[in-house]
């Protein structure tokens, strides 16, 4: 099973990003689980056909120890699985704390044993790397970590804070840091500053995704653009991005084993 967890400032692209790739993914023929890590619970969205799986945390208020996986994991878009996590009641409760809950019911039902995912693509949000929200790093969920950003200012500053965590981390045998994804907004020199930003976190661009109206076009129609234009320069970027993270993680398993 390859663990990926997809980290990124909000706003960033992130879970445009995340459900591509687990569309790029299932299209090349693997059995894919998408776990949504934010409160906001959109990250499946596009590949759940627009619908909501009820979040893990709305279940448990609604069902507590009742909960089946049936009641949280919704199959969309070439058989991938969608999970959202979801949040505590706004204003009441803590975020990370409610990552954490889900994760360990997610286990308790036996959620990975039962559906046999090859792939399990975390969506997390970056801002602030709490306890919760570092949970697939630290918790042993993911493998591999990618930072999707931007060059925009903000959204470098949230991949640096990030970079540290995994940097932290990887020291105690957690997480690799699998590269960066740069999720163009063509603002002056966003290549340039990306790839000094990698260099100075000691990793790599794995890609840059380029800017595309094909994104808002299959957003609209509630869809990933690798379904709704499976033909696009833009679902071929995905595909070679989906490519290219797949060989970094059986490089790191290499040099694991």
């Amino acid at each position: 099973m390859i663990k990926i967890a997809l980290y990124g400032k909000g706003g960033i692209g992130k879970s445009t990003t995340a459900s591509n790739l687990s569309a790029a993914f299932a299209q090349k023929g693997w059995r894919v689980m998408q776990i949504g890590c934010d409160p906001k619970a959109d990250s499946t969205q596009n590949v759940a056909g627009g619908e909501r799986p009820r979040t893990v945390l709305d279940a448990l208020r609604e069902k507590g120890g009742a909960v089946t996986l049936d009641d949280i994991v919704k199959e969309g878009y070439g058989g991938i699985l969608c999970v959202e996590a979801g949040g505590p009641t706004p204003g009441i409760g803590c975020a990370g704390r409610g990552i954490i809950t889900a994760f360990e019911k997610l286990e308790e039902l036996k959620a990975y044993e039962i559906f046999k995912p090859d792939i399990v693509l975390y969506d997390v949000l970056g801002d602030v790397v709490c306890g919760g929200f570092a949970m697939p790093i630290r918790g042993g969920y993911a493998d591999q970590v990618f930072v999707v950003t931007s060059g925009e200012k903000m959204a470098l500053y949230a991949a640096a804070n990030i970079a540290l965590a995994i940097e932290n981390f990887k020291k105690r045998g957690y997480a690799s840091f699998g590269g960066v994804i740069l999720n163009a907004r063509n603002v002056e020199r966003e290549n340039e500053l990306v790839e000094e930003f990698a260099r100075d976190a000691g990793t790599q661009v794995v890609k840059a995704i380029p800017r595309s109206s094909f994104v808002q076009r299959a957003e609209e129609q509630k869809k990933t653009v690798v379904e709704a234009y499976p033909k696009s320069d833009m679902a071929r970027e995905y595909l070679d991005l989906a490519d290219r993270m797949l060989s970094i993680c059986a490089k790191e398993e290499r040099k694991d084993a």
